[in-house]
C-alpha cells in the first residue's frame, strides 16, 4: 500500500459552550516533522495530539491547527499580558527605527493592538475541569486523522498508478537497450580489430599478445550486460516495494539513485547512437519517477 505524504482535512465541532475547528495538512519531508498551533491552556493536549500522529503517520511535514471560540460575553475576555508586552516592545522598536530613518508612522489605536493575534482571548477559569473538553477534542481529532489518512491513501493510489507506468517504461527501454547492445556487438568487435591492426602496424617490436590483452580489456569495459541486468533487478525490487505495507518512500528514493547510476554507466559505455538515445530516454523517465517518489511516505 503506497501512501502519499500530501494531504489535508478539516473539521468543526462543539462541546458545552466551546466551538472548535481543526485542520491538518502535510507535505513531503525526509522524516516526520510535526508542527502544531494549539491553545496552551488545555493541559495534555499537545502531548496527546503528537502521540496520536506519531503512532499514525510515518513521514511528512505535518501542520495541525486548532481554533477555539467560547460562546461567552465580553466579561469572559482576557488580555494575554505576555503577548501584549511582546507586541508593545516590537512597536517601540519599529518607532525608533522609523525616527532614525525619518519615516513618519501613524500610531496604532488600542483597538488595533487588541485585534492583533494572541492579545485578546477567552478567559479560562483556573478551577475548570479540562478533562471533558480534552476528551471531546481528541475524539474529534481521531476522526479527523482518519479522514486525513484516507486522503493520503487516495493520493498514494494515484502515485502508485503513475509509478507502475514509469516502471513499465523503464522495463521496455531496458529491453530496447539490450537489442541495441546486441546489434552494436559486430561493430564493436570490428572496431577493436581495426584498432589492433593500427597499433601493430605503428608499434614496431610491440608484444602482440600484450596489445591483444589490452584491447580485450577494453571490450570487457564496453560490455553493458551487467548494467542491463541490474536495471531489470531494480525494476523487480521497485515493484516489490510498491506492494509492501508501511512507509517505503526512503527505500524507493535510494533505489532511484541506483537506477540513475546504472543508466549513467550505460550511456558512458554506449559507443552507439541508438544505445545513447535509449540511455537518455531512460534518464528522463527515471528523473520523472524520482520526482514522484519524493511524495511517497
Amino acid at each position: 500500500m503506497v501512501n502519499s505524504m500530501t494531504g489535508f482535512a478539516a473539521s468543526e465541532g462543539t462541546f458545552a459552550d466551546t466551538r472548535f475547528s481543526w485542520d491538518i495538512r502535510s507535505v513531503n519531508a525526509k522524516g516526520l516533522d510535526i508542527r502544531m498551533r494549539l491553545p496552551d491552556w488545555i493541559a495534555g493536549l499537545d502531548q496527546a495530539v503528537r502521540a496520536h500522529l506519531t503512532k499514525t503517520l510515518g513521514r511528512g511535514n505535518v501542520t495541525v491547527n486548532l481554533r477555539l471560540n467560547r460562546e461567552a460575553g465580553a466579561s469572559d475576555l482576557a488580555v494575554d499580558e505576555d503577548a501584549l508586552n511582546g507586541i508593545l516592545s516590537a512597536l517601540r522598536l519599529v518607532e525608533e527605527r522609523a525616527i532614525q530613518n525619518r519615516v513618519t508612522l501613524h500610531a496604532p489605536s488600542s483597538a488595533d493592538i487588541l485585534s492583533m493575534r494572541g492579545v485578546l482571548g477567552s478567559a479560562q477559569p483556573q478551577d475548570e475541569d479540562q478533562a471533558p473538553l480534552l476528551a471531546a477534542l481528541m475524539a474529534d481529532f481521531a476522526t479527523l486523522t482518519d479522514a486525513f489518512c484516507e486522503m493520503r491513501r487516495t493520493e498514494g493510489q494515484n502515485l502508485l498508478t503513475i509509478l507502475q507506468k514509469q516502471l513499465d517504461q523503464i522495463e521496455t527501454l531496458t529491453a530496447a537497450a539490450k537489442e541495441a547492445a546486441d546489434a552494436r556487438r559486430p561493430q564493436v568487435a570490428q572496431t577493436l580489430r581495426d584498432n589492433l591492426a593500427r597499433v601493430l602496424d605503428n608499434a614496431e617490436g610491440a608484444d602482440a599478445d600484450r596489445v591483444a590483452q589490452e584491447l580485450a580489456l577494453l571490450a570487457v569495459k564496453a560490455d553493458v550486460q551487467e548494467e542491463l541486468d541490474r536495471l531489470h533487478a531494480h525494476v523487480s525490487a521497485a515493484r516489490e516495494l510498491l506492494t509492501t505495507k508501511g512507509p517505503v518512500g526512503r527505500k524507493l528514493d535510494f533505489l532511484m539513485q541506483e537506477f540513475n547510476r546504472e543508466t549513467n554507466t550505460l550511456c558512458s559505455k554506449s559507443q552507439s547512437t541508438d544505445l545513447t538515445r535509449i540511455g537518455l530516454e531512460l534518464k528522463a523517465v527515471i528523473d520523472q519517477m524520482r520526482e514522484q517518489v519524493q511524495n511517497v511516505e
